[in-house]
C-alpha cells in the first residue's frame, strides 16, 4: 500500500505509452496512416500523456470538455481540469472516426497514433479570455492558441515516442512512476514540488528551504519543453541547480528532475495545472511564490495564490504552499519575506529570474545577495559563450521590473 497521494481523479497512473511488441507493431502500422503535424506544445502534451503526467486523460479533449474547462475548470464529467488539452489541424480532409499518426512538426518523428472521435471548431478568443485573461497577441500563451489550426480533433491516443527527452536529459528526465518509486524508496510521504523555468537564485533557494522545513522532501521540477526567447536552456539550469543542491542543501532532502511540457505562461490557471500534474508525480504540495507562471504584468503578483481559494475543496489533493515576496534584507542580514521583514524597501534586494537574466546579458556580476557564487559561475560561463548577434534583449517589465 503506497503512502503517497493518489494520482488525480483518485485513480492509478494512466500512462498511454506503448512498449515492447505493442510499440513496434503500432509504429509499423502508423507509417501507413494519414499524418497530422503537431506543434511543440502539442508534442509536449503527448509525451505527458504517454508517461501518465496527465492521468486520467486518455487523449485530447472534445468540444464539450474544451468548453467546460474554459468556463468552469472542469471537464464535462465534472473532473477538475484548469487548462484545455487539445490538438489542432488545418487538414480539411480529416474526419471523425479516422485513424491518424501524430508527427512532431519539427523533427518529422511519429510520436503517437490517434482514433479521432470528433472534429470541431472553437472560439480561440474565448479560450484566451478565460484561460489567459487577455487576448493580446504579445502574450506568448495567447499567440500559441491563436496560431493553432482551424479545427480541433479529439480522441484517445497511443504514444509511441518519448520525444528524445531521456536521451537529451538523462537522469534529469523522470516519469511520474519513477518519481513515485524514488519517494517510496526514501520513505517520503510529504513532498513539495518547486516549479522552475529559471536557474535558482537566493529567493528560490529560500522558498525550497521553507518547504524542506515542513515536508519530508522537495522536488525541484524544471521545465524541459519549450520556453520563450531569452530564457535559459534546461541543461544550463540543471547544472546550476545541481551545484546549489550540492553546496547548500542537506543530503537526501532534494530531488532535481524535469518534465517535458512547454510553458503556457497562463499564470493562475497554470499554477493549478502545475499542482494537478505534480499530484500525479506523487507530490502533496506545490510551492507557489510571486507571479507563478506569469509573464510581464498580465497577472497580479499573487493571483496564483488566490485562485486556489476559488476552486472546490475536493478539486485537488496537492495543496499550495503560498509564500509571500521573498528577498535579501541588509538589516535582517539574510533572506526574509514581506511577512517577516519590517524594514524599508531600500534595505531589500528584490530578486527575479528576469533580473538575473538582464544582469547576465549585460555582462554584470551577480552579487552574493542575489545568487550563490557557484550558480553565478555556471550562468556567467553560459552567457559568455553567446554570440552578440544571438543575444535576446531582456526587458524588465511587469513585476520583474519593480
Amino acid at each position: 500500500m503506497s503512502n503517497l497521494v493518489p494520482p488525480h481523479g483518485n485513480t492509478t497512473l494512466k500512462p498511454l505509452a506503448l512498449s515492447g511488441k505493442s510499440l513496434s507493431t503500432e509504429l509499423e502500422r502508423a507509417r501507413s496512416l494519414p499524418k497530422i503535424n503537431c506543434s511543440s506544445r502539442e508534442v509536449g502534451d503527448i509525451i505527458m500523456l504517454g508517461i501518465g503526467g496527465f492521468t486520467p486523460l486518455d487523449g485530447f479533449m472534445n468540444k464539450d470538455d474544451w468548453q467546460s474547462v474554459c468556463d468552469d475548470m472542469t471537464m464535462a464529467s465534472g473532473l477538475f481540469w484548469p487548462i484545455p488539452i487539445t490538438l489542432s489541424t488545418d487538414d480539411e480532409d480529416v474526419k471523425s472516426e479516422d485513424e491518424v499518426a501524430l508527427v512532431n512538426g519539427e523533427t518529422g518523428e511519429i510520436v503517437a497514433t490517434m482514433n479521432i472521435t470528433e472534429k470541431y471548431t472553437i472560439d480561440k478568443e474565448h479560450e484566451c479570455d478565460t484561460v489567459y485573461k487577455t487576448t493580446e497577441l504579445q502574450h506568448p500563451g495567447v499567440a500559441m492558441v491563436m496560431s493553432q489550426g482551424k479545427y480541433n480533433i479529439a480522441g484517445p491516443i497511443n504514444v509511441l515516442s518519448s520525444g528524445g527527452f531521456p536521451d537529451k536529459y538523462g537522469d534529469l528526465y523522470m516519469t511520474p512512476m519513477q518519481t513515485r518509486e524514488y519517494f517510496e524508496e526514501k520513505g517520503w510521504k510529504t513532498i513539495a514540488a518547486f516549479q522552475t523555468r529559471n536557474p535558482m537564485h537566493r529567493s528560490h533557494e529560500y522558498l525550497a528551504k521553507i518547504a524542506v522545513e515542513i515536508c519530508d522532501g522537495v522536488m525541484i521540477h524544471s521545465v524541459l519543453g519549450g520556453l520563450k526567447p531569452g530564457d535559459i536552456p534546461a541543461e544550463v539550469r540543471s547544472e546550476a541547480i545541481a551545484n546549489l543542491i550540492e553546496n547548500y542543501f542537506v543530503d537526501n532532502t532534494v530531488l532535481q528532475s524535469g518534465y517535458p511540457l512547454d510553458m503556457r505562461y497562463a499564470g493562475p490557471r497554470e499554477a493549478l495545472l502545475h499542482a494537478l500534474f505534480r499530484q500525479n508525480y506523487g507530490c502533496t504540495h506545490l510551492i507557489v511564490g510571486r507571479d507563478h507562471a506569469g509573464v510581464d504584468d498580465y497577472y497580479g503578483p499573487f493571483d496564483a495564490h488566490n485562485i486556489f481559494d476559488e476552486i472546490a475543496d475536493d478539486a485537488l489533493i496537492t495543496q499550495p504552499l503560498k509564500i509571500d515576496w521573498t528577498f535579501w534584507c541588509h538589516k535582517c542580514g539574510g533572506m526574509s519575506s514581506m511577512k517577516t521583514c519590517p524594514h524599508a524597501a531600500d534595505d531589500r534586494v528584490l530578486l527575479s529570474g528576469t533580473k538575473v537574466r538582464k544582469m547576465l546579458s549585460d555582462g554584470e556580476d551577480l552579487p552574493d545577495t542575489f545568487s550563490r557564487p557557484e550558480v553565478a559561475k555556471v550562468l556567467q560561463s553560459y552567457y559568455a559563450g553567446i554570440k552578440e548577434e544571438d543575444k535576446v534583449e531582456v526587458e524588465l517589465k511587469g513585476h520583474s521590473g519593480k
